[in-house]
């Protein structure tokens, strides 16, 4: 393949996904790893491309208004969300009183929570499930189930977690921009998660080097109002308006 072709297809890719990992291009190309890195290194010096730790990003500043189901999104950036809820389940002590928002990055961190003995809230069926399998004290929200996110949202469950004051809150989120915030998809989602936040000591967004940049319909909340865990940051330009925590998967 012609090294204009490769570009062609890779900015195709990127146009309908909005994100690439390097492991997906080198399928799709039939090139090898340093081919595509090269590739994604000329592109970003085009301007055409945000080059991340792993893949590449489409442009910042287009507004994402579709989401990808649950399944889609578990296969993405697998490394990159254990490692971030490896070390986000560190941050949870056995007095906390934590909401886990729906998600498949918020999701990895249950697996890591080892002999903690928290209280746990989430609107996530699956979250909820896999925490009480682990003898956790858990609190499923009610309301609307979301099949797509495989999340409980709309007005009951707004309604419901304002009985809630937690002492932590760990977020998912489809887009970081300096100027948008924190964003997601669908607004009542975005209730939720604002909700979420304002009513937690600390707030942490758990998301993947590829989100940056992204902006998606609806802002739940600005970047000043919650820490991040990454992976990688690709812009050191977001340190001045929080605090962020790059991670990386620790052995064992």
């Amino acid at each position: 393949m012609l090294t204009q072709e490769r570009y062609q297809l890779i900015l195709q890719l990127l146009g309908e996904r909005r994100t690439v990992t390097v492991a997906e291009l080198t399928r799709a190309l039939g090139a090898s790893e340093a081919t595509v890195r090269r590739d994604l290194n000329a592109l970003a010096a085009m301007g055409r491309l945000n080059k991340v730790h792993g893949g590449a990003t489409a442009l910042g500043g287009s507004i994402l208004s579709v989401e990808e189901d649950v399944s889609t999104k578990s296969a993405l950036h697998v490394a990159e969300k254990q490692a971030i809820g490896q070390y986000a389940a560190s941050l949870i002590e056995h007095d906390d009183f934590v909401y886990i928002d729906a998600g498949t990055t918020t999701g990895k961190l249950i697996d890591y929570l080892g002999e903690v003995r928290a209280t746990f809230v989430t609107n996530g069926i699956d979250h909820a499930r896999r925490l009480a399998q682990r003898g956790l004290k858990t609190y499923l929200l009610g309301g609307q189930f979301k099949l797509s996110t495989e999340a409980i949202v709309g007005a009951a469950a707004v309604q419901g977690l304002r009985q809630y004051n937690f002492t932590k809150c760990f977020m998912g989120a489809n887009g970081v921009d300096v100027s948008a915030g924190f964003t997601t998809p669908d607004t009542e989602e975005a209730i939720l998660k604002s909700e979420a936040v304002n009513r937690s000591y600390l707030a942490f967004v758990l998301v993947d080097a590829s989100k940056f940049g992204l902006v998606s319909p609806v802002t739940f909340a600005s970047l000043a109002s919650c820490c991040i865990l990454t992976d990688h940051l690709p812009d050191e330009s977001y340190r001045a308006n929080t605090m962020i925590k790059e991670v990386t998967q620790e052995a064992g």
